[in-house]
Order: structure tokens, then sequence, then C-alpha cells
């Protein structure tokens, strides 16, 4: 079974934020540190997605030999996975390293330098919403426009007031 719903960690959702920015190195650190506070598929999706990210460093160091082992090595994470988990859209991602890496292939080791950044695209991702647990009565409560309401008790509060991650 597939753990592949609910929210992103908050160092994962830091990560994608970096590398959809271009600072790979930097979202690779947080993934990271995603990667090892998880399990299973949630696991295995931090990890490849990290890897993606330490790919297009390596090309935007010029790292021929470097990109394509890490490429490669990021498909045994990833393939197998839903096209979207924890939101993010792994066939997508998928798809577009693989353009990469064609190529970089077709530019060969000598022409990595050429390589059109333009190519690096973002990684498309979209959050479900929080699951809260009323404190109450143990319901689970709804969010709208940024109110919590329990509607078994009537418990409510702003979810701005939230300074902790709610799973």
């Amino acid at each position: 079974m597939s753990d592949c719903t609910g929210t992103l960690h908050p160092r994962a959702r830091e990560g994608l934020r970096l590398f959809n920015k271009g600072e790979y190195f930097e979202a690779h650190e947080a993934l990271e540190d995603a990667w090892n506070a998880e399990e299973g598929d949630t696991k295995k999706l931090y990890r490849g997605v990290l890897q993606i990210a330490v790919v297009y460093l390596h090309i935007t160091r010029g790292n021929y030999d470097g990109a394509l082992k890490v490429y490669d090595r990021s498909q045994k994470w990833l393939n197998g996975l839903p096209e979207v988990c924890k939101g993010i859209h792994v066939c997508e991602l998928l798809n577009d390293a693989k353009i990469i890496v064609t190529e970089i292939q077709r530019l060969g080791k000598d022409g990595i330098a050429k390589f059109d950044l333009s190519l690096l695209k973002p990684i498309h991702w979209k959050e479900s919403k929080h699951i809260y647990a009323c404190d109450r009565c143990g319901f689970e409560m709804h969010e709208k426009n940024c109110k919590v309401t329990c509607h078994n008790c009537g418990n409510r509060f702003d979810c701005s007031d939230l300074n902790i991650y709610f799973d």
C-alpha cells in the first residue's frame, strides 16, 4: 500500500521551493533531512527527488559523468511510484529528467558546457490540505478560509495561530 497521500514534510516543502529556485545543492540538503525522517514510498520519493536535484547540480557544474550516474540511481527510487505522490507530479519529473539526460548524452562529455539550462524544469507539486483532529473530541476538523472548525463539538481555531506541523 502506498503512503503517497497526506502532507509533505516541512523540509521537503522547503527543498521543493529551493529546487524550483535553481538552488539544487540547498534543495538536496533540505530533502535529505525529510528523507531521513520518513519511511516507505515517502522515503523513496524524497530520495529520488533529491537525486534529481543532484543531477541538475552536476549539469550546472559541467559534471557529465556525475549527472549520468546519479540519474541512473534516481530511477530506482522514483520508478514505481504513483504519477502523483504527496502532491509531487512524479511522472512529469521523470519525463523532464529523461529529456535532460537525453540532451546531455547527445552533447557528450565534451559538449556539456553547451547545455541549455532553460531545459531544467521546476517540479510541479500541489499539497493537499492538512487534516486536523479536534483536541477536545477527536473528530476530524474542517478548514475553510484559515478557520478550522470541529463540526461535532464546535471547537475552532485560526490556522495562522499554528506554529507546529500537523500530519
